[in-house]
């Protein structure tokens, strides 16, 4: 089991850094909210915790050698982006809790406990104060120069274009301010969720689907294939919202799953002897 550090010392996490994306950033501040610890980034090979993102791949290759590893690190709402050819990793990380069910499945693990910990933004950030916008588009970051996405917003005063490479605060300000999401990022649907605003999946162009399915499958929501962005007008036009999101039980009990399974020796209370 991996071991606490002093309280006074920061909580190691490692996250996707290479592009700027709000989704990768919301780990550290996921995390920092219920350690109650400084966090700062770390490789994988010195990571305290693996949490928000479908980087389980790295995990799998840096920890796939059968050693004695000074700390195995702990991976808490992790998952998949692709099926991994081989599950030695397994044994040098201790895993609290995954993404989704159908990360479990391909990893072969048995549980009934899953969440993306995104779900838990609205504990963070206030919502707006106000609905500002009928309809906001949260691209995935790699389409925010399409000309297609620019074109849906140019000239109207009801889509607001929403960019995830933002700091996490100001995204989801923004989406939380429209009546409805339409995004291909998934922590823009994962957000739009944690605020109760309804959300429609739209292509995430040449990224894979099964982080989608996986996190979809973890709260019970239906979620079948993406609208094109060019779909978005009609679709908007005869959509007619729920008064409340019908997976709405589904992402409480994955927030109590989120919260409950934090590891214990990561946070500050458990150094300090606070309660």
């Amino acid at each position: 089991m991996t071991l606490a550090a002093p309280h006074n010392v920061p909580l190691r996490l490692f996250w996707w850094k290479a592009v700027p994306n709000f989704g990768d950033a919301l780990s550290a501040c996921v995390v920092a909210h219920l350690s109650g610890r400084e966090v700062v980034h770390a490789g994988p090979g010195k990571a305290d915790l693996f949490a928000i993102g479908s980087i389980l791949q790295i995990a799998r290759r840096k920890y796939s050698e059968a050693k004695a590893y000074a700390q195995k690190p702990i991976i808490w709402g992790s998952g998949l982006l692709h099926a991994v050819s081989s599950l030695e990793f397994l044994s040098n990380v201790n895993i609290a809790l995954l993404r989704g069910p159908i990360t479990a499945n391909l990893l072969g693990i048995k549980t009934d406990q899953f969440g993306d910990p995104g779900l838990l933004v609205a504990d963070i950030f206030a919502p707006a104060p106000s609905k500002t916008h009928g309809i906001g588009l949260v691209p995935h970051h790699s389409q925010m120069e399409d000309p297609r996405i620019q074109g849906l917003t140019r000239g109207s005063e009801e889509f607001l274009l929403i960019d995830p490479r933002q700091d996490p605060a100001t995204v989801c300000r923004q989406i939380s301010a429209c009546d409805h999401i339409y995004a291909a990022s998934l922590h823009g649907l994962i957000t739009a969720d944690a605020y109760g605003v309804p959300s429609t999946w739209v292509s995430p162009g040449d990224q894979g689907h099964l982080k989608y399915y996986d996190y979809a499958a973890s709260i019970g929501r239906a979620l079948i294939s993406p609208l094109d962005w060019d779909q978005i007008p009609a679709h908007a036009r005869n959509n007619n919202q729920p008064a409340e999101l019908p997976y709405g039980p589904g992402i409480a009990r994955a927030k109590t799953d989120l919260r409950n399974s934090f590891p214990a020796p990561l946070r500050a209370e458990q150094n300090t002897g606070t309660a």
